[in-house]
């Protein structure tokens, strides 16, 4: 959907460290310190998706193929979205004049590197050329307009895109049609045509209808549905919906799962299409955990599905992500910084497509008790869970007081007590562990003639 923008940056490295930003209560310094010395040689987000049976995608600007950004999106991703490279505007600026060399490159890069490209996108209401906005067309000129765009681009990479978003956007946030130059000088049936035209174009190839705001059940999602579902009767080639998912912060939809579900339930694919998660800046450790969590969320409804096709992030960079320009004060809203070093976000992903374990190896994985302050009624008590040959993407401690000490206070973790017996599970944040790293928790609790260190496990 969006404009993309470019910034200067420098290289930083991948997946380890990313993982280990999950944990709490470090400072952003000491994240990123860590994120520098990542490994590059843990699995890919890439092959990750691919053993889930899903895509996970990142819009790009061709330009900036090279280097660490082209060694990224080659090496983490499996699908490729243009940013802007396919879009109305930018290949036809002049009527009868096509500039292809950006969308080309794009398509040339994927599949140097075995990557689908979903391709961006045929009909919108934005970013078209001033030639055709600001013409006077009768309904069958334009028509034929609309006809000969659709049937060009999509004949030009047939056989070469996995997908296209044909018509983005045609909803108002009440469910009514937008106006738009399609709507008023076509009516409702623009959609089905402009579906009709891309498959002839291309059988081949998966056609999607793109909107934003459609990701939880509401108004506008709904209309969404009944459209698609209208479709389906008349036998008009649909194959899935995209959701867009620019999110807020602490923002996802409780209904994301529930909504991906209805569509698939239609007999259609859905994909997140367009997914960043902006923030008010400054970024901090809190702001970073929060997106972690948000971004986890998004992914695991899309993994619960078997219809969802996968996610792609709207640019994988901060460096090249659209959010500051649009949203004064917001960013930082992609998986990496813009200097390419993987957030929290980066490791939450990961672990939603099945990176880490929650059975390490005996002895790989351990978890130490420690008293850190104690006075004469409390203590301030610390559990240490740190890998050395497994990682994990959860984990819970047990232990058994033996004096009648009880727990009044947990942080960075979610603790219960049942008379003697203690249960501890990560936060939200902070249940990865990577090889070679570790998390902390605290407690406060109060004691009485005695205060001995308990046996922990780590189930």
């Amino acid at each position: 959907m969006r404009t993309s923008r470019t910034r200067s940056a420098r290289p930083r490295s991948l997946r380890r460290a990313a993982a280990a930003l999950l944990a709490g209560g470090v400072t952003v310094a000491a994240l990123l310190t860590a994120a520098t010395t990542a490994h590059a040689a843990d699995t890919p987000l890439r092959d990750l998706a691919t053993a889930q049976g899903k895509a996970i995608g990142t819009a790009v600007t061709g330009s900036r193929l090279t280097g660490t950004y082209g060694d990224i999106a080659g090496s983490q991703f499996n699908s490729l979205t243009p940013g802007n490279a396919m879009k109305w505007g930018t290949v036809e600026p002049t009527r009868g004049r096509f500039d292809w060399a950006e969308a080309d490159q794009i398509v040339a890069f994927a599949q140097a590197h075995n990557q689908q490209v979903r391709g961006h996108t045929l009909v919108w209401h934005s970013q078209n050329p001033s030639w055709l906005t600001n013409g006077t067309w009768t309904t069958a000129e334009l028509s034929g307009l609309l006809q000969d765009h659709i049937t060009t681009e999509v004949t030009r990479y047939k056989g070469k895109l996995a997908a296209w978003d044909v018509v983005n956007e045609p909803f108002n946030e009440d469910g009514t049609y937008r106006s738009t130059l399609w709507y008023n000088g076509l009516g409702t049936d623009y959609i089905a045509q402009a579906l009709t035209w891309a498959h002839a174009a291309d059988p081949s190839a998966k056609l999607y209808i793109n909107d934003y705001n459609v990701e939880g059940v509401n108004a506008k999602s709904t209309a969404l549905y009944n459209l698609v579902k209208s479709l389906k009767a008349r036998g008009v080639p649909i194959d899935g919906v995209g959701l867009q998912a620019h999110l807020i912060l602490g923002q996802v939809p409780g209904t994301l799962q529930q909504n991906i579900q209805r569509f698939a339930d239609l007999g259609v694919d859905v994909a997140v299409t367009e997914l960043d998660i902006r923030m008010q800046l400054p970024s901090d450790s809190a702001k970073l955990a929060q997106q972690a969590a948000d971004y986890k969320a998004v992914f695991d409804a899309c993994v619960a599905v078997t219809r969802c096709h996968g996610v792609t992030v709207w640019g994988f960079t901060d460096s090249d992500s659209w959010i500051p320009d649009v949203f004064p004060g917001y960013g930082a809203a992609t998986p990496y910084d813009e200097n390419y070093a993987p957030k929290p976000a980066y490791g939450a992903i990961a672990a939603s497509l099945g990176g880490g374990t929650t059975t390490p190896p005996t002895g790989a994985c351990t978890a130490t008790y420690s008293v850190q302050t104690q006075w004469n009624t409390g203590f301030t008590g610390q559990v240490r869970i740190a890998c050395s040959g497994a990682a994990l993407s959860s984990w819970k401690v047990n232990w058994t007081y033996g004096a009648g000490q009880r727990i009044t206070q947990a942080w960075n973790a979610t603790c219960t007590q049942s008379g003697a017996a203690v249960s501890c599970a990560n936060a939200s944040y902070n249940g990865t562990v990577p090889d070679g790293g570790s998390v902390t928790f605290g407690f406060n609790a109060s004691w009485s003639g005695g205060n001995p260190v308990p046996t922990v496990t780590l189930g």
